[in-house]
């Protein structure tokens, strides 16, 4: 499996202000990556769904019987649940806390008949299947533009602007994890001037575009702004390309993804074409440090980790108050608190 991404790599390049062609990208996914796994090592918290099957001992003696806690184990939800090798079925457990998820620990219905325990020993006699993580949010986030079988891993999509590299996808039951994104036509044409004050480009159907998506007319990027009927409103020369003039030229999109499919515990299957798409949301704190740790780290790595204020006697490391204070904010917030235990 792939790493997780907490932020896209859109997101840390935008705050950043980075074009896309500064080819610092597998800078910018390392200082991601490492961000996303070190928010989880200070929260103690995976804030993906992950669908597995995991097995723990029976409650000891010296515990309740009937309540097992997961302890890092965190619940989203549940699909199968036995003891002992016997089905203890959903009317006949509880998931706790009832605010949940995530869910730290499952209670026996104590008015039913079901028990743990039964098995010859009590060593991994309880057996969850289910996603586990902190929570599963989920956002719209287009749709298929081409029907997949179970191993294309080049994913035509309708709308590139809501899908970021580093995004959780899922489609029908399946997760995919997108790597990369390429530019695909959009089978419609457009016409500008050199001009930076042509920003109407006039298309067949506009309601095939969204706003915020970069297309590409030769060479020159453009962002879309707005759209009013069949006009896009564009910022012309985007993201490090040149303005030039543009007659009947094709129109293209980065709606091509690069995925991982079958990722995070599922299977990869056959899904139709404009079938709906799905993206995982994260916290808002959790993938606002991320970008903010992402940022510090390509900044330190630029400096050689020797950023300084002042000069002389009074230069001093320079130190990042704001992120500091962000840390503080999601661990108070986000930290999952030990549960202590008695040997």
């Amino acid at each position: 499996m792939g790493d997780v991404f907490y932020a896209t790599r859109e997101e840390v390049k935008s705050a950043m202000d980075s074009a896309e062609t500064a080819r610092d990208n597998a800078k910018v996914d390392r200082a991601i990556a490492a961000a996303s796994r070190a928010i989880e090592g200070q929260t103690l918290r995976k804030f993906y769904p992950l669908t597995a099957t995991r097995t723990f001992d029976w409650p000891a003696p010296y515990s309740r019987s009937w309540r097992l806690w997961l302890d890092e184990n965190e619940l989203i939800s549940v699909s199968a649940l036995s003891s002992g090798g016997t089905t203890i079925v959903a009317a006949d457990y509880f998931l706790r806390p009832d605010i949940g998820p995530p869910f730290t620990y499952v209670e026996v219905d104590l008015a039913s008949s079901a028990s743990f325990g039964g098995g010859s020993t009590h060593q991994r006699d309880v057996s969850i299947t289910g996603v586990w993580g902190y929570s599963n949010d989920e956002a719209p986030a287009g749709a298929l533009a081409e029907a997949l079988d179970a191993s294309e891993t080049a994913v035509d999509v309708t709308n590139s602007a809501l899908i970021g590299i580093g995004s959780v996808l899922r489609v029908d039951s399946e997760r995919m994890l997108v790597t990369g994104k390429t530019m695909l036509t959009t089978g419609q044409t457009g016409t500008l001037t050199l001009n930076n004050a042509a920003t109407t480009l006039a298309v067949t159907t506009g309601s095939a575009f969204a706003v915020d998506e970069m297309i590409l007319l030769g060479s020159e990027r453009m962002l879309i702004e707005d759209i009013a009927g069949n006009n896009l409103i564009v910022k012309r020369a985007w993201d490090g390309s040149v303005l030039a003039a543009h007659t009947g030229a094709t129109i293209y999109a980065r709606r091509t993804l690069t995925v991982e499919r079958g990722a995070l515990g599922t299977a990869a299957a056959t899904h139709d074409s404009a079938a709906a798409i799905v993206k995982h949301v994260p916290p808002g704190p959790i993938r606002q440090l991320c970008i903010a740790e992402a940022l510090n780290t390509i900044q330190q790595e630029s400096s050689g980790y020797a950023r300084q204020i002042g000069q002389g006697e009074t230069a001093r490391e320079a130190f990042a108050r704001g992120l500091k204070d962000l840390r503080a904010e999601v661990y108070a917030s986000y930290g999952r608190m030990a549960r202590l235990g008695t040997v």
